[in-house]
């Protein structure tokens, strides 16, 4: 007598599956019920009355955002289209030292704040509210968030051009630990920007302090990422190592022409580290930047385009050379007059973005910027990019090995214990993509255009994009930040690379 079918709610099959694992594919099929992976492989036990077939495309574990400012447009934007259309089905917020809570209601956001939206939608005071707002709005896509640096200097410092008094680091720790205790993944800081550049060493590290306590991850936009970046990163180090924390460096680059060519000495610096204490680091791939319109990097030897504009929205797309000439100014004096605006600035070379893309510890993150009117379009094409033109093309890395760096290793950055491989028992986040046609539609001068490629994809268990568009229902979720104890029990079983 046979054994009775298993009831599953979807059946995937005729797969070439993708685990996340970095090991070669392999065919067969998936089943999933109640939200999570049931079977794998041989799925001949499953029946169920929604069955896809996926005619050998490749099926791979939802893709993960290592670094993103979607805190606020996740919530005011919940059908995430730029991130879903590429296969994304979680999301990493608050980055960079700037997050979309605890900020007290109205409060004027500080540069590079601005990025995440406008004062108005800063309504949640405690980390907690922030976490209750996702959960009401039902994104389309999961979410986990670090809490800014320079979001608390804003909450507890009459000005940010000055080192933290030790009453004011205090009052900063006691909403990084309410923060902690409601799962934030950690804190972050964006030690280049002004805002927050004039924080001391010290203060950053006091502030820090409850990460150890609560298992919780430091990630840093370093102080610089051009002459000195060595120096930047033995910062980073230094702190990861006397707290006994995770450190993640956020967007991995070398900038600026004078700066080219460094990446080898980068990665040997971070490869000699990860003997000694736990350290990744993420990169998006492009060979521009983007961020506020900042008069320091401001260099005419590169092409700079403006991406808003407060005071001449109208000017969004175009280059700052073009602007300047039209004005009959230099481009330092045009960017002035254009302030407070965004810019992309082609400042990096590509031998350095290939050389850190191919790494082995490298992360994908696309670092989009979604309240931009004309954005960078890493928004919308990172994981496809990827996918398409570095693995498929330039054949720099394997296609098992790009997903492995959008998947589980994320997953085991940021400890998200049940995400990232395609596994029995782990959520049924899920995307399936033609690997032969996947890639990215956006570009400089069209960077809203969604990627080709992308199948279908399931967040939760449920399907959320087709080719067709977003489906209605959406399933993201807030994750919390997991134990270090229970991704270490996962390495221990040979489940993580």
């Amino acid at each position: 007598m046979e054994p009775p079918l298993l009831d599953c709610d979807t059946i995937i099959r005729n797969v070439l599956i993708i685990d996340g694992s970095g090991n070669e594919p392999r065919t067969g099929g998936v089943a999933i019920t109640g939200g999570r992976i049931s079977a794998v492989g041989d799925v001949s036990g499953c029946r169920s009355n929604d069955t896809v077939e996926g005619h050998s495309q490749s099926l791979a574990p939802g893709f993960i955002d290592a670094h993103t400012h979607d805190d606020l447009y996740l919530i005011r934007s919940p059908q995430m289209l730029p991130k879903l259309s590429q296969g994304v089905t979680t999301v990493i917020a608050g980055n960079c030292g700037i997050s979309g809570s605890p900020v007290p209601v109205k409060q004027e956001p500080p540069v590079p704040a601005n990025l995440l939206g406008v004062a108005d939608e800063f309504r949640y005071p405690t980390f907690r509210d922030y976490v209750d707002a996702v959960k009401a709005a039902e994104p389309a896509v999961n979410v986990a968030a670090f809490v800014g640096h320079t979001t608390l200097r804003n909450n507890h410092m009459d000005r940010l051009d000055r080192p933290a008094a030790s009453t004011e680091v205090s009052a900063m720790r006691a909403q990084l630990s309410e923060a902690l205790r409601h799962g934030a993944l950690g804190l972050s800081t964006g030690l280049a920007y002004r805002s927050a550049h004039a924080a001391s060493e010290d203060e950053v590290s006091k502030l820090a302090e409850p990460l150890s306590d609560h298992e919780a991850i430091y990630a840093t936009h370093m102080r610089t990422e051009g002459a000195q970046i060595l120096t930047a990163i033995d910062e980073a180090l230094r702190l990861g190592r006397r707290l006994n924390v995770p450190v993640v460096i956020s967007h991995l680059k070398c900038v600026g022409i004078d700066n080219w060519h460094r990446s080898g000495e980068v990665l040997a610096l971070l490869q000699n580290a990860i003997a000694n204490q736990v350290i990744g680091w993420d990169c998006y791939p492009y060979a521009a930047s983007s961020t506020t319109l900042d008069l320091g990097q401001v260099d005419e030897r590169i092409r700079i385009t403006i991406t808003w504009s407060t005071p001449f929205p109208a000017l969004a797309g175009q280059p700052l050379s073009q602007i300047a000439e039209s004005w009959g100014l230099s481009q330092i004096d045009a960017a002035r007059r254009l302030q407070p605006a965004g810019a992309i600035y082609h400042a990096m070379s590509e031998d350095d973005v290939q050389a850190i893309l191919q790494h082995r510890e490298t992360m994908i993150g696309s670092d989009g910027l979604p309240n931009d009117r004309f954005p960078h379009p890493r928004l919308w094409g990172t994981f496809p990019r990827v996918l398409g033109h570095y693995s498929r093309e330039n054949q720099l890395i394997s296609l098992a090995d790009a997903v492995r760096k959008m998947t589980s290793l994320p997953a085991q950055r940021f400890r998200l214990h049940d995400r990232g491989w395609i596994k029995q028992g782990y959520a049924a986040d899920l995307v399936l993509f033609d690997p032969h046609s996947v890639c990215d539609e956006a570009t400089f001068a069209s960077p809203t255009t969604p990627a080709s490629g992308i199948t279908s994809v399931w967040v939760n268990g449920t399907l959320s994009y087709t080719k067709q568009g977003p489906a209605a229902q959406r399933a993201g979720r807030f994750l919390s930040r997991q134990s270090a104890r229970k991704m270490n029990s996962l390495i221990s079983q040979g489940e993580t690379q």
